[in-house]
């Protein structure tokens, strides 16, 4: 009970900073406007594809260097919490900030792979997204999980990231729907920042 608790929280708190919109979001976007349907899927996977190895990293190294020093754990919980803080801040205060307009020109060429080797680069040039999951994972995620939890940790990555920019990739490129998407950015940018700040206080508090 307490693994599937912490895993629905794990996808909920995962699924909206994905939904906040970000360079991730008007990169996909863009990419499905100039590259069609397939190349915005691409981007989509590509976009999984990085954070998969980001949050690989962060579960996988982190745990094995927690397991042998105990003093990094506790710098890296207060450090989280810091940044989850500071993210919650910085997404408050730009919560306003319209989304960057997508100057489409739909005579350029752009290859589907083109289209996903730009987002995988994208999204593998932000080392803050491996302290993102460091933080989150820390938070959520209760000590000395079974082995089959941290399978389930990235299966939950891997579809709320492909699924989300997939919906963009079909839905967001068409102006009615931009338009909504662009009213919504207030309400999902003050959220996350809520969610954030009580997951950066929380990490604050902790003892374990």
């Amino acid at each position: 009970m307490e693994y599937g608790i912490a895993l629905f929280g794990l996808a909920a708190v995962h699924l909206l900073a994905v939904a906040s919109p970000g360079p991730s979001t008007v990169l996909v976007i863009q990419t499905a406007a100039v590259a069609g349907r397939r190349g915005g899927l691409l981007a989509a996977f590509a976009m999984m594809v990085g954070a998969l190895a980001w949050a690989a990293a962060a579960l996988y190294g982190l745990q094995a260097l927690f397991a042998q020093f105990e003093w990094l754990y506790v710098a890296f919980r207060i450090g989280g919490a810091l940044f989850l803080l500071y993210l919650a801040v910085m997404i408050w205060r730009h919560a306003k900030d319209p989304l960057p307009e997508i100057a489409v020109d739909r005579t350029a060429h752009m290859t589907g792979w083109q289209g996903f080797l730009r987002a995988l680069l994208l999204q593998l040039s932000n080392p803050k997204i491996m302290v993102f999951f460091g933080s989150i994972f820390l938070s959520v995620l209760p000590q000395n999980m079974p082995g089959w939890m941290d399978s389930a940790v990235l299966a939950i990555v891997a579809v709320n990231e492909f699924t989300w920019f997939a919906v963009l990739a079909l839905l967001f490129s068409g102006g009615p729907a931009r338009a909504f998407y662009r009213r919504a950015k207030v309400w999902l940018d003050r959220v996350m920042g809520g969610v954030l700040a009580l997951l950066g206080v929380r990490l604050v508090l902790s003892n374990h």
